[in-house]
C-alpha cells in the first residue's frame, strides 16, 4: 500500500466512523421523536433541534476527509507523492474525529433521545434538554479540532 493510500484510507474512516455516529444517534433520537409527535405535534420545533443534534459528527468527520483531499492535492491540480511515514501520520491525524464521532454521534442521540421525553412531558425544559446534548458535543468538537490540528502539521 502506498503513503497516499494510507493516508485515504484515514480520511475514509474519517467520513465513515463520524457519519455512522451520527446516523445511529438520529436514529434514536428521531424514533423518541416520532412516539412523541403521535401524541404532541406542536412540540416539532423543539424536538427536532434534539433529533438534528446528533448529526453534527458526520459532518466533523466529512470536513476532515475534505481538508485532507485539499492537503493531498487530489481536489486541486497535482495530488502530492507521499511516504510511507507521511501517509501513516495523515492516517492518524484521522483518526481523533472518527473515532470520537462514533462514540459521541451514538452517544448524544442517546441523551438527546432522553431530552425528548422530558420536553414532551414538562413544559420550559428544552433548554436544559439540548445543554445535556451539547456536553456530548463537546467530546465530538475535541475529536475534530485535533484532527484539524494534526493535519495543519503535518508537512507533505
Amino acid at each position: 500500500m502506498s503513503g497516499l493510500g494510507i493516508a485515504l484510507l484515514g480520511g475514509a474512516l474519517s467520513v465513515f466512523l463520524a457519519g455512522i455516529g451520527s446516523a445511529i444517534g438520529i436514529g434514536i433520537a428521531g424514533q423518541v421523536a416520532n412516539g412523541v409527535l403521535s401524541e404532541k405535534p406542536e412540540k416539532f420545533g423543539e424536538m427536532f433541534l434534539l433529533v438534528a443534534l446528533p448529526g453534527t459528527q458526520g459532518i466533523y468527520g466529512f470536513a476532515v476527509g475534505i481538508w485532507l483531499l485539499i492537503k493531498l492535492g487530489i481536489l486541486g491540480a497535482k495530488v502530492v507523492e507521499l511516504t510511507i511515514t507521511q501517509g501513516w501520520n495523515l492516517f492518524f491525524a484521522c483518526l481523533p474525529v472518527a473515532f470520537a464521532g462514533l462514540v459521541s454521534g451514538i452517544h448524544q442521540g442517546k441523551v438527546c433521545g432522553a431530552g425528548i421525553g422530558v420536553v414532551a412531558k414538562q413544559e420550559g425544559q428544552f433548554i436544559k434538554a439540548v445543554m445535556y446534548g451539547v456536553l456530548v458535543e463537546t467530546y465530538a468538537l475535541l475529536g475534530f479540532v485535533a484532527s484539524i490540528l494534526m493535519l495543519i502539521g503535518i508537512k507533505v
